[in-house]
């Protein structure tokens, strides 16, 4: 599977970033290919294209600030969850993803 994220946190700065370390991290272990954006202070960095959208099978937006362009993955199954989650427990968000969409 492909699976694409989204970080972003309130300043903009650690949590976003360390969010989409735990993420990338946490998906290919579990033997996926991961794309995680980050919508940090300095915008947004290792931007989801259109091709990664169309190749995608699931998605988590990990934000606690408003996410741009959001409407890019109305078609794919999607978890919303806080960059806090991202941080902490990046796993346990990758295996609820995977049950949800069997």
């Amino acid at each position: 599977m492909f699976i694409l994220g989204v970080t972003s946190c309130p300043v903009g700065i650690a949590h976003t970033f360390m969010g989409a370390e735990g993420l990338q991290r946490a998906i290919e272990a579990a033997g996926h290919e991961a794309k995680i954006e980050t919508q940090g202070a300095n915008g947004m960095q290792n931007v989801i294209t259109e091709d990664d959208i169309r190749r995608a099978d699931a998605c988590i937006l990990a934000c606690d600030a408003k996410v741009r362009n959001p409407e890019r993955f109305d078609d794919l199954p999607t978890l919303e969850c806080s960059v806090y989650e991202a941080c902490d427990e990046p796993e346990n968000l990758v295996k609820e993803l995977l049950e949800a969409i069997g």
